[in-house]
């Protein structure tokens, strides 16, 4: 399964769900980060190129239901880059904050694209109690996630913990040299991520930290979304590829998601 599918290289990222079986009051928007936004999304849609803005599809459940399978998104690959002498004060350039919903490139195959909310910054702690993630102490209102799942796991419901499951090298890493007191401890240079659809993300709670340089950007608007299988839209066999263009060309009006079309994403600024 993908996790997300850069268009632009044609190159599928692949993500598998973990071994187990398988947005509160509304956010103060900050007006000036809103017009910033806007600004930014006009400009990359009209002179965009894959330096400043690259189209990405989403293959896979992981981020439900903030993002669905089949949504493609252009993703703004300046809002974290290092700032110029000048571009500082043209664009709003910025560190990744809370809430945050990022691209990066997997950290054991940066080959790869995934999308993931930011839960932790470097020197935040990080708990999950019974589904519930505390952040430094203070529990988190999270009205994106979703649990999906109807039993409980107790290494991914409860973190960290004793896993269950067979974890990466960087995961053990994380479990046996980042963990004070019962919470994981973000180091320098990293950051925590999780997806939205929390019973059915293979995220930071397994693999670990996300590096600050294999961060890519963060996704801007839903340019189109189709209502279509993983399977379609991972595959790169010659008859998935046929597949999936003789379903567009019979469903295309019927399966699109109009509603989606230029949905602007935003993240979450009620945690911040």
């Amino acid at each position: 399964m993908n996790e997300i599918q850069d268009l632009s290289a044609s190159t599928a990222a692949t993500l598998a769900p973990p071994a187990e079986p398988e947005f509160a009051a509304p956010p103060i928007e900050r007006p000036r980060a809103a017009i910033a936004e806007w600004t930014v999304t006009i400009l990359l849609l009209l002179f965009g190129t894959t330096t400043l803005v690259q189209a990405y599809v989403i293959p896979t459940g992981s981020m439900e239901d903030t993002l669905l399978i089949g949504d493609h998104l252009l993703v703004d690959k300046l809002a974290y880059a290092p700032p110029g002498a000048v571009s500082k004060y043209l664009l709003p350039y910025q560190n990744p904050k809370h809430g945050d919903i990022i691209v990066f490139r997997f950290p054991l195959d940066i080959a790869q694209t995934y999308v993931k909310r930011l839960i932790g910054a470097p020197g935040d702690r990080i708990r999950i109690i019974n589904q519930q993630v505390y952040r430094n102490g203070i529990k988190l209102n999270e009205p994106y996630v979703v649990h999906k799942n109807s039993y409980t796991d107790f290494f991914r419901d409860n973190f960290p913990g004793d896993p269950n499951v067979s974890l990466t090298a960087s995961g053990r890493d994380m479990l046996q040299n980042h963990v004070v007191n019962g919470e994981v401890v973000v180091p320098p240079g990293r950051y925590f991520a999780m997806g939205d659809n929390r019973d059915n993300s293979y995220d930071s709670r397994y693999w670990g930290f996300v590096r600050r340089e294999n961060i890519i950007g963060k996704p801007l608007v839903i340019y189109w979304s189709y209502d279509a299988s993983t399977e379609s839209l991972a595959g790169s066999s010659l008859r998935t590829l046929v597949y999936h263009f003789g379903d567009l060309a019979e469903h295309f009006f019927t399966k699109t998601r109009w509603r989606r079309t230029l949905m602007l994403i935003h993240g979450d600024y009620s945690n911040n």
